[in-house]
């Protein structure tokens, strides 16, 4: 659905965008940054309110910059504030409902389905100059989704939603892409989008660093050990049974009471293979194991260092 080739968009003297080449289709795919790294604009050039200062962006085929054509298959909530507060949240999504050129009694009607999926149906009515922070972030996704679209474009969609709200939006979100849709979430919040999908682009400095499955991405930095930890009474016992297999750099035992180990190794998928083996042929119990590599926040981290 959408397709950069070689895109990059200055600003003066300034990088916003530099040589990007990806495509998105259908699916989550969350856009994973630092603030600056170009994320917003790339969803620019993409919901074609930018053109491309040298390279080509298309989506569903076409070029978006004015092109009306796309725009009524694109839904957009930006990050910047822009409601009109003396509106009721009812009347500003179907206003916005009606430019994708729908009836009254449609945009009406679509505008009422749209609020009820964000769950601000109680507040409709109300004007959205007494919305809170995060009720006014719904009434944004509301009108993002009014006209179903076939492309989403929602930038930090999850700013200023409390707890409870930001679990509705992102299973909203993941609800809607399972329908078929592209869906593209920017955010730099990484535990929020580990659960909403395993598909990234990561972009850094207006650059594209990463795209693809987070967890294969993971397993592409061999450069970086992978680090396991287990919890285990025998802790000392495994460290020393570890140590056997040519594929573990090292071992680490926890000073407080040696009962917890970390592991590190270049050959996750070896040591995850061997170790279900080793703790019921050993006689080892287990009672927790995890690791803080195997996920968005060591990807990120090991992408943009530096």
């Amino acid at each position: 659905m959408i397709k950069l080739a070689r895109a990059s968009r200055w600003y003066g003297q300034v990088i916003g965008l530099n040589d990007v080449s990806c495509e998105i289709g259908p699916g989550l795919t969350a856009l994973l940054g630092p603030n600056g790294a170009g994320k917003s604009t790339l969803m620019k050039l993409v919901t074609g309110q930018l053109r491309p200062t040298t390279g080509d962006v298309h989506v569903f085929g076409e070029r978006p910059f004015a092109n009306t054509r796309v725009f009524r298959r694109i839904g957009y909530c930006p990050e910047v504030e822009s409601c009109y507060e003396d509106m009721t949240g009812e009347d500003f999504v179907g206003m916005l409902a009606a430019l994708s050129g729908m009836s009254p009694a449609e945009s009406a009607r679509r505008a009422r389905e749209a609020i009820e999926m964000v769950g601000m149906t109680s507040a409709a009515s109300r004007k959205i100059g007494g919305y809170s922070k995060g009720m006014r972030q719904r009434v944004k996704i509301a009108q993002a989704i009014a006209h179903d679209p076939d492309l989403l474009i929602l930038d930090e969609p999850l700013n200023g939603l409390d707890p409870v709200g930001r679990r509705e939006m992102s299973d909203l979100f993941v609800k809607l892409a399972s329908q078929g849709k592209c869906v593209v979430v920017s955010s730099h919040i990484l535990y929020e989008v580990e659960q909403m999908t395993r598909q990234i682009i990561l972009i850094d400095r207006g650059r594209m660093r990463a795209m693809g499955d987070v967890y294969q991405i993971r397993a592409l930095i061999d450069a970086h050990p992978h680090r396991v930890t287990i919890a285990c009474p025998q802790a000392r016992q495994l460290a020393r049974r570890m140590l056997e297999f040519p594929y573990v750099l090292s071992v680490a035992l926890d000073g407080s009471g040696e009962s917890t180990l970390t592991i590190e190794t270049r050959q996750p998928d070896q040591f995850y293979d061997d170790l279900p083996r080793i703790a019921v042929g050993d006689g080892y119990h287990i009672t927790e194991f995890e690791s803080p590599d195997n996920n968005l926040e060591a990807v990120f981290r090991y992408l943009v260092k530096g």
